[in-house]
């Protein structure tokens, strides 16, 4: 009995010591603005101020730190701009003990000198986070956040839209670390005005599951998040911009938001004709033809909606619609390197339609401290019309040593006499599609201690399904085989294809993570997927009824029936079995992981491997064959992942992952597609799965003293049998026949390094370089000449690129000088004719200037060049010139008019280049660059802070007025102080 009693009394005791952890817990905030402050310093330290243990509040503010034992401690909490605060703490009994909200005063000597003696830090860097100060960067009045990204020290905005930063890929957009639309990066940079905008964050934000649990997944995203000024949490905005241009141009935006405590609700909407190219559109130094592929015009209309409900609900939602009419007219030359070159000619005219429909929703829900749960539904609907016509010719020979237009009549007859032409086709086509997507995710974690132990449920599924017609017409002429009455051969294809497909997944996934000892974990993760895929075409072939038998008939929109009715019979009886094609993919994934976790006061280390056995059914009926066959494979992906903090500014990490890739099925499948004679594909059954090994280092540093940033990053890849695209040219038809082989020797590296500093201790003068320096070394198949086969080939390309800009900025005048260079050195191991050695550089200058009476003038001229191409005709200059001129009305200045002036000298060309291994492509496009606009925009604010309302209404930024004291000594003689260096400005449009 007392040997029962005596284990009744260790359970007991040993079950209150495990509900008491010694747990010291508290939020820290702003005591002005009653914000959260996130990543304070928390440390706990001995009576004699000995370092025991520290922590890192959340982005809530929000800090856990676990005392060694009982007695008296000391608390310390620091960060930066704010005061040191230290508390006496004493621990009793292994009781947790909450030290509730604890206050944080800012740093009224610190900020004073910032705020008055000099200007704003362009960029200041947080452990692994970028943070850019909006009052430093100067853009034009009534500019999106667009032309705001585009002057940050590593960032770039393509064409489309994509927004890189220091290399990476941003996939995701925040305000006020809210997600905002999620999954389009492009309505926030279109919309988003720069007045409301305090800073910008750049960092990788881990995926949801990574985030609760720890345990990572190898799925960050690159986000920017936008943070409004203080004191706009409450009340009302609205932005209104009307436009009006030359060349029947317009650009018109409405941006309306409404902000309370725990609601945020945000309305967008725009239409324009100027493919959607940003603020004012031009310029984009050494950037030749970029943005002018064909004349786009856009709508949309999108919502946004936020409410948190602090520690307890997250809910994130956003709808948009898009709609577009696309009109691309092309005229491309084309140069095969196959041995002896092969060159193509070709015009296209191209008319497309779109319309989607996209909604996204996070609710995060903590019943209680131990517990998340999270949903993420989704869905998306969409249209797409095209039709288009193009006409295009190969020839064996370069065809502009002998005529002008290689397409013309007159030029195909010349052409063919003297054998030098292999081909012409015309073609022409229409399509359709309708696609619905509907997805959803649901997530449950639950802690089983503050030690770290935790388990998660998850659970994912996606349904969707497509339905696509498409009828086109080809007609070839081949010039060098004779048909049997010693005419050119030829040929035509007509087909008309219907094709239902839907596709299918889920996937369950459990993780647990255990402590092993203090801050050190082992994880687990098993994860199950389900895929099938599903499509089913028919296919309906009246093909060689004649070479003009379609000849009256234009192409239009979904226009079948004026091609079907023209046929003898109903087209059903047309039906191809043989080009029919049906198809079923069912794939079964198994994904394991192990994973083990260490978190010291100095570094982080995660490594593990993850291994993933599949096994996929694939059924097929084409071209009269049956396949069904079953694949079983194991891939195997090891991960390794360190950051060493060197300080609070100062940060390492060295990263590797390993992945194995395996060939697709119909990759693998012994069939020859000769469906279309002059684009045939081969299968390979002999394929072997590829292994890619990714290094990745990367380094940043702050030195608060001279508002100086170094970034450094280097990227390391290795593929080990690679897929290869192995293509056999017959110089008879120019036709290719094409086949998947493996092949070994294909790597690349790359380094960044990003430098920004200000000169003088006041930050008015400012220099900024981003270096890119890139090697590739690519292993592929080339035909040397029409007689042999393909050989491996290596192709090494050396990128250097270089950005350096330098500014004076003061509280009216900002002058950016800025230079950029691209040089790219090429060689080819069997064909040197393809090798290259390319400039394109880029330099001009940047003014914005703040006028008396609410006015202000902004200007970009920069000269783009290129050298170094064997066509003479490529190494041009393009002297481009944007201009605007901005008056502001009313009292605040709430109502401006500008005037914007594109490519005032006319000078920007509409012809691009590529060139890689295997050809070099020259394009030109229909676009409109030079043209003038007018716009009106109205802002209006009601925020419960009259701080808010006064900056608001002057238009601009923190820091920097609208209307400077022409009064103030800088404007009495002598040299204003300034900054000479930054990023700044630099035109209107393009990258920075």
């Amino acid at each position: 009995m007392k040997k029962h009693l005596l284990v009744l009394l260790m359970l007991i005791v040993s079950t209150t010591t495990f509900a008491q952890t010694r747990l010291i817990s508290g939020e820290i905030f702003d005591k002005s603005t009653q914000d959260p402050i996130m990543q304070a310093t928390v440390q706990l330290l001995k009576k004699d101020s000995t370092f025991i243990i520290g922590a890192i509040s959340n982005e809530d503010g929000l800090f856990t730190i676990t005392a060694p034992d009982n007695g008296d401690y000391l608390l310390k909490i620091s960060s930066i701009g704010y005061k040191s605060l230290v508390r006496k703490i004493k621990v009793v009994d292994d009781k947790n003990l909450s030290m509730g909200k604890i206050p944080m005063t800012g740093d009224s000597h610190m900020l004073k000198g910032v705020t008055v003696t000099g200007q704003a830090a362009k960029v200041v860097l947080k452990e692994d986070t970028f943070v850019y100060n909006s009052s430093a960067y100067r853009t034009p009045e009534g500019s999106t956040v667009e032309e705001l990204v585009k002057r940050l020290p590593g960032a770039e905005v393509s064409d489309d839209g994509t927004i890189t930063i220091n290399g990476k890929t941003v996939k995701k957009i925040l305000v006020d670390g809210k997600e905002f639309m999620t999954g389009d990066t492009k309505t926030a940079l279109k919309n988003l005005p720069t007045s409301i905008v305090d800073k910008i964050k750049a960092y990788d934000e881990k995926s949801d599951l990574a985030r609760i649990t720890g345990i990572d997944d190898g799925e960050e995203s690159t986000v920017l998040d936008f943070g409004m000024k203080k004191g706009m949490n409450k009340g009302m905005i609205s932005n209104i911009d009307l436009s009006l241009g030359t060349d029947s141009r317009y650009s018109e935006k409405l941006m309306a938001g409404i902000f309370q405590d725990n609601n945020r609700f945000m309305l967008f909407g725009s239409a324009n004709n100027v493919n959607d190219m940003g603020f004012p559109g031009g310029g984009g130094r050494g950037r030749f033809g970029s943005g002018r592929d064909g004349l786009t015009a856009t709508k949309m209309i999108g919502a946004n909606y936020n409410y948190e409900l602090k520690n307890k609900l997250k809910l994130d939602a956003s709808l948009r619609w898009n709609h577009s009419d696309g009109d691309a007219y092309t005229k491309s030359a084309i140069e095969n390197f196959v041995g002896s070159s092969a060159y193509e000619n070709k015009i296209a005219q191209n008319y497309t339609r779109s319309n989607s429909w996209n909604g996204n929703m996070r609710l995060e829900w903590k019943p209680d401290s131990m517990t998340n749960i999270m949903f993420r539904p989704s869905f998306s609907w969409s249209t797409s019309d095209s039709r288009s016509h193009s006409f295009s010719a190969a020839f064996l020979s370069n065809p502009y040593l002998k005529v002008a237009d290689p397409l013309s009549t007159e030029s195909i007859i010349s052409l063919a006499k003297d054998s030098a032409i292999v081909n012409t086709q015309e073609d022409n086509s229409i399509s359709y599609s309708k696609t619905n997507n509907v997805k959803g995710m649901l997530q449950y974690n639950r802690k089983l201690n503050n030690m770290g132990r935790n388990f998660t449920l998850r659970a994912d599924a996606s349904y969707g399904k497509t339905d696509s017609e498409s009828l086109s017409t080809n007609a070839a002429h081949l010039y060098l085989i004779q048909a049997a009455d010693g005419l050119d051969s030829t040929y035509q294809t007509n087909r008309y294809n219907v094709t239902p497909s839907k596709n299918y997944s889920y996937s369950l996934q459990a993780t647990y993570s255990e402590p092993l000892w203090r801050a050190t974990f082992l994880q687990f993760s098993y994860k199950f997927t389900y895929n099938l895929n599903k499509s089913d075409r028919s296919t309906y072939d009246f093909s060689n009824l004649g070479e003009n038998f379609f000849a009256d008939v234009t192409p239009a929109y979904r226009g079948w029936d004026s091609y079907l009715s023209k046929l003898a019979y109903p087209y059903t009886s047309y039906l191809d079995d043989e080009l029919s094609r049906s198809a079923e993919y069912k794939n079964y994934i198994h994904e394991i992981n192990v994973m083990m976790r260490l978190i010291r006061q100095k570094y982080q280390l995660n490594f593990g491997v993850m291994v993933q056995p599949q096994s996929t059914k694939f059924t097929q009926d084409y071209q009269g064959v049956h396949v069904d066959t079953v694949r079983t494979v194991t891939n195997f992906s090891p991960t390794f992942d360190f950051r060493y903090r060197f300080s609070k500014v100062s940060n390492l990490r060295i990263n590797y992952r390993g992945t194995t890739s395996q060939p697709s099925m119909t990759d693998l499948l012994d069939i020859t597609d000769d469906s279309n004679p002059l684009n045939i594909t081969k299968g390979n059954p002999g394929l072997k799965p590829s292994f890619t090994n990714n290094f990745r280092l990367f380094y940043n540093n702050y030195i608060q003293a001279h508002q100086r940033a170094i970034m450094a990053n280097v990227n390391f890849s290795t593929t080990r049998n690679s897929i290869s695209s192995k293509v056999t040219y017959d110089a008879l038809t120019g036709g290719r026949t094409t086949q998947p082989e493996n092949i070994n020797g294909n790597w690349d590296a790359n380094g960044v390094f990003m430098f920004n500093t200000a000169i003088d201790s006041t930050g008015f003068w400012n220099v900024n370089t981003f270096t890119n320096v890139g090697y590739n070394n690519y292993v592929g198949y080339l035909t040397l000449d029409q007689t042999s086969d393909s050989q491996k080939n290596t192709t090494r390309t050396l990128t250097l690129n270089e950005r350096l800009a330098g500014s004076y900025r003061n509280e009216w005048l900002e002058i950016e000088l800025d230079g950029s260079v691209r040089y790219i050195h090429a060689r080819n191991k069997l064909q040197s004719s393809s090798d290259l050695d390319t400039w394109q550089f880029a330099y001009g200058a940047t003014v914005n200037i703040t006028l008396p009476w609410g006015m202000s003038l902004s200007t970009d001229l920069h000269e783009n060049s290129r050298r170094g191409y064997d066509d003479a005709s490529m190494n041009t200059n393009e002297l481009v010139w944007n201009a605007q001129l901005a008056q502001s009305f009313l009292k605040g200045k709430p109502l401006s008019v500008t005037l914007q002036f594109y490519d005032i000298l006319k000078q920007q060309s509409n012809l691009s280049r590529t060139i890689n291994a295997t050809r070099r492509s020259d394009v030109e496009y229909n676009s409109i660059n030079s043209y003038a606009m007018l716009h009106v925009i109205y802002r209006m604010n009601l925020f419960g802070s009259k701080e808010a309302r006064n900056a608001m209404n002057r238009g601009e930024r923190e820091g920097r007025p609208d209307r400077p004291d022409f009064g103030d000594k800088n404007f009495q003689g002598g040299r204003p102080r300034g900054n000479f260096g930054g990023n700044g400005g630099g035109g209107f449009g393009g990258p920075r």
